[in-house]
């Protein structure tokens, strides 16, 4: 019987490099903080604290580069639910979030709970890329 082994960074090595991205060390203990686990959203400041939790030495403008780097290959989704207040979506996927004001939490809603009866038509030279609905509860 033969054991395959798993280097504990190969299926973010894999991810970055799928993705086009040059494996960097910053960027490979970012992206095994980021991918390894189930999808959730993050803000660059949370993701700045697991990183020193977690002995990764990264100032917070390497953090907000990696993450919109990341966002650029497809690998996260920005999700701006205020001016300057954004999170960062390991799930890609076409879907809707609620945004609880008080705690800053945010949630996934399956895009087939979420139906809508009109898009408007793009402005003239250019496309709809994909349609967001962020519905705002407290709590």
């Amino acid at each position: 019987m033969s054991m395959v082994t798993v280097r504990p960074y190969s299926q973010a090595l894999d991810r970055l490099r799928a993705a086009g991205l040059r494996p960097t060390r910053q960027r490979l203990a970012l992206a095994r903080l980021l991918f390894d686990g189930e999808d959730r959203h993050i803000s660059a400041e949370q993701l700045h604290s697991e990183a020193a939790a977690n002995n990764i030495r990264v100032s917070l403008a390497t953090i907000y580069n990696t993450l919109h780097q990341f966002t650029d290959v497809g690998l996260l989704r920005e999700i701006v639910v205020d001016a300057g207040r954004s999170y960062f979506d390991t799930n890609t996927s076409d879907h809707h979030h609620f945004f609880y004001e008080k705690s800053g939490r945010l949630c996934d809603i399956p895009a087939e709970m979420v139906g809508l009866t009109r898009v408007p038509e793009a402005p003239q030279g250019f496309n709809i890329t994909r349609v967001e609905v962020i519905v705002r509860v407290d709590g």
